[in-house]
């Protein structure tokens, strides 16, 4: 596994010499309820990240030091909640993206574990591809989970600190879910995301509409389930990997500069 903050000056050269595209895992500190950890965004991201790395694959792959804090404003009446600007989080994303292609590897994945980064990511995205320096793909694990959600859970979607949520935590740190307080986050979760008022939207905070912080239903996780939505999220980042290593960059460009 190939990790940057790992190496020395001299065996970075040679890595971003054979690497192909860069891994930048991204997530979050905030409240996930009373069970799972606060880091449980960026724990998800970066196990992820590094099972790909270490995957034996014709692509070479380096793996960026994670970004723990994210876009979480929205959790912030939660004890333990950490939070940056969208604007900041953006502009910290792009000078790192341009930071690893001034090394020479201009395709970068932000392999993400938290639903607030997507729009900061997508600016940033949208900012290092139009100046030509890289090409930034943000990647959710959460966002195309091949319908596992609805088999194993009966559920549409991801909820926050869910059953998802927290069968993944039983795959990636499972020393520190807490297992004994998955009913009382179940018991004051909410059922959905969010709160309506005759159609307008009022639950701009989490704590406006659940108790615990949860969203969904934690007890129905399993270690079971977590492996197999470990495997689905490392298999589908490996194939954008492989898409990625497989295109020219300048055709990963808009048309300006083609």
């Amino acid at each position: 596994m190939t990790l940057l903050h790992e190496q020395t000056t001299t065996t970075a050269a040679a890595s971003f010499t054979e690497a192909e595209v860069a891994l930048l895992p991204t997530g979050a500190v905030e409240q996930h309820g009373p069970a799972l950890p606060l880091g449980t965004d960026f724990l998800a991201a970066e196990a992820i990240a590094h099972a790909v790395d270490e995957a034996e694959t014709d692509v070479q792959t380096v793996t960026l030091p994670t970004l723990p804090v994210g876009v979480s404003a929205h959790h912030r009446q939660f004890h333990g909640t950490l939070w940056t600007e969208p604007e900041t989080f953006a502009a910290y994303v792009r000078d790192v993206t341009a930071s690893v292609a001034s090394h020479g590897i201009r395709k970068v994945v932000a392999v993400n574990g938290h639903g607030g980064n997507d729009e900061a990511l997508n600016s940033a995205a949208r900012a290092v591809r139009a100046d030509g320096t890289a090409f930034l793909a943000p990647w959710h694990w959460f966002s195309d989970l091949g319908g596992l959600e609805e088999e194993l859970f009966e559920q549409d979607g991801v909820g926050h600190a869910d059953a998802v949520e927290s069968s993944m935590v039983y795959a990636v740190a499972a020393d520190l879910l807490r297992e004994a307080a998955l009913e009382d986050a179940e018991a004051d979760a909410a059922d959905s995301w969010g709160r309506t008022v005759h159609g307008a939207e009022v639950g701009f905070d989490t704590a406006d509409f659940s108790a615990s912080g949860a969203v969904g239903s934690p007890t129905e996780a399993s270690r079971e389930n977590g492996e197999k939505l470990f495997e689905h999220a490392t298999t589908e980042l490996a194939a954008l990997v492989e898409w990625l290593a497989d295109r020219e960059f300048e055709a990963l460009l808009p048309e300006p500069h083609r």
